[in-house]
């Protein structure tokens, strides 16, 4: 009786937590109204945006892990003015959603990037990520410097740390595992707040939008799958390759990548410069739109 009780308990635990995909009809009427287009490309069909004049010098943006393409908008306004401004879902991520082909390598990646770039007839374009996407970035800028024009890195990732070393599979928690089926705000929002310097300012609007594309369909199966499944290289070989002009922009308060990481980039990028934010953490974008987008236009303008 005892251990009828304790199982019962436990399926009562589980359908309360439980919390299904949403629905994706419903998702992108909400989060996809126009510029946002969905576009066949390498196999996978991929939510993006493409604003701001065609003739104009392109920038690729990526966003940076469990993100999306709606974290570039506050700097729409001053990027689009000028440049062809092109913002996507990344696979695994937002409304582009899992990747049919389960792989979420960097090459993978990209080879996404390129066959978007030749769909849109692009022979180059500035590359700009943040975090995961930064590392993207700077790798995509490694193998196809003849595609880059210049390079904007939002403190990025690809040095090793404690708990991420170098050729050795992610480690995949327990409580990871159960993403696919779980997401309470008390797991949610800690994973959120470290990103802000003053998370108490985080918009109950932002807090929504990163919980809706977290219950995109299968989104939460391809964190998973990407976390395992990611393996750092040293990046000091690739780093010696970029041709392109770069800028590190980092917030001084940032606990997820901090500052101090911007010395190894700068040793070892041929052409790059620094700019710290003060009192702004890992989401610039977000956290201080106007000051970070008027130093990334200061740098393109260079």
């Amino acid at each position: 009786m005892i251990l009828l009780l304790l199982l019962l308990a436990l399926l009562a635990a589980g359908w309360w937590l439980y919390v299904p995909d949403e629905d994706r009809a419903a998702l992108e009427r909400r989060w996809a109204p126009a510029p946002s287009q969905f576009v066949e490309v390498a196999g996978i069909r991929l939510h993006m945006r493409d604003t701001g004049p065609r003739d104009a010098p392109a920038i690729i943006l990526l966003h940076g892990f469990a993100s999306s393409l709606h974290a570039w908008e506050g700097w729409a306004p001053a990027l689009e003015a000028r440049y062809r401004m092109i913002r996507f879902d990344l696979p695994g991520f937002g409304l582009t959603g899992a990747d049919p082909a389960a792989d979420y390598s960097d090459a993978r990646a990209h080879g996404i990037v390129m066959a978007l770039m030749d769909r849109l007839g692009l022979r180059r374009a500035t590359l700009l990520g943040s975090s995961m996407g930064g590392r993207i970035a700077w790798s995509f800028a490694a193998a196809h410097p003849e595609r880059t024009d210049r390079l904007v890195l939002l403190a990025p990732d690809g040095f090793a740390s404690p708990g991420i070393e170098y050729g050795q599979a992610g480690k995949v928690p327990l409580m990871l595992r159960a993403l696919p089926y779980v997401l309470p705000d008390a797991m949610l929002r800690p994973s959120i707040t470290p990103a802000y310097a003053q998370p108490e300012r985080i918009p109950e609007e932002v807090f929504q939008r990163y919980r809706a594309m977290m219950l995109a369909p299968g989104v939460r199966q391809a964190i998973v799958d990407r976390t395992g499944g990611h393996m750092l290289q040293p990046p000091e070989p690739l780093l010696g390759r970029i041709q392109a002009p770069t800028l590190l922009l980092w917030g001084d308060q940032d606990r997820m990548i901090p500052p101090s990481n911007a010395r190894d980039y700068l040793r070892e990028i041929p052409d790059a410069r620094l700019v710290l934010l003060p009192g702004v953490a890992h989401v610039p974008m977000e956290e201080a739109t106007e000051e970070s987008v008027a130093v990334v236009m200061a740098f393109l303008g260079g």
